[in-house]
């Protein structure tokens, strides 16, 4: 019987995707001014989704620093795509947008400012993924207005699912016949916290 590899978490840790210098610099900014980010493993997981599912009109909940906009827009590129992502705090936006210019990303990304709850409400539907990164107690309020604005089929993907104040969205999307739905458990070096879950969520 095969047994799991020793010290997992170092193993995967020297797995973690490579990434250019303008990530690595968001990187350690994140850590030196506690600024939460996805890191690269979790980065990375959404370049493959939204590539494999071809994703041409994609919606962020939560910029900071535009650290996962920019894999969502690189990964967007070939089918020509496009990110809408709002983010509260003008200070953030500005950064995420001079990131942008520097990622080479800006024409595929639009920044919003303000309130998500209030934003999202004005967007209209037909979007083909939605990545779901605020503050948790919001995510079940934002919950209707994610499937409304999802096509049949669309994926929703939301951070920070271990968290306590996310614990209401978890129980309202599992096994709700609007959704079809996972929450992963894991390990993934470089996101903050390290140890959290994941949302996957088909709209049905």
């Amino acid at each position: 019987m095969s047994k799991i590899v020793e010290n997992p978490e170092s193993y995967f840790r020297n797995l973690v995707p490579s990434r250019d210098e303008l990530m690595t610099t968001l990187e350690i900014q994140a850590e030196k001014e506690s600024i939460p980010i996805i890191g690269p493993v979790l980065g990375e997981l959404l370049y493959i989704l939204v590539f494999a599912t071809k994703a041409k009109k994609i919606l962020e909940l939560g910029t900071a620093t535009g650290y996962s906009a920019i894999y969502l827009a690189r990964a967007c590129e070939a089918a020509n795509g496009q990110v809408t992502t709002i983010e509260n705090n003008h200070s953030m936006a500005e950064q995420a947008e001079q990131n942008f210019q520097q990622a080479g990303v800006a024409d595929r990304i639009q920044i919003e400012v303000g309130d998500a709850s209030e934003l999202i409400s004005q967007l209209q539907g037909d979007i083909d993924f939605i990545f779901l990164d605020i503050e948790k107690q919001e995510y079940i309020k934002l919950l209707p207005d994610c499937h409304r604005l999802l096509i049949p089929g669309g994926l929703l993907v939301a951070d920070n699912v271990g968290f306590k104040d996310a614990d209401e969205f978890n129980r309202a999307i599992a096994g709700h016949s609007d959704w079809k739905s996972v929450s992963l458990f894991s390990f993934l070096p470089l996101h903050s916290p390290e140890n959290d879950a994941l949302c996957f969520a088909l709209r049905c």
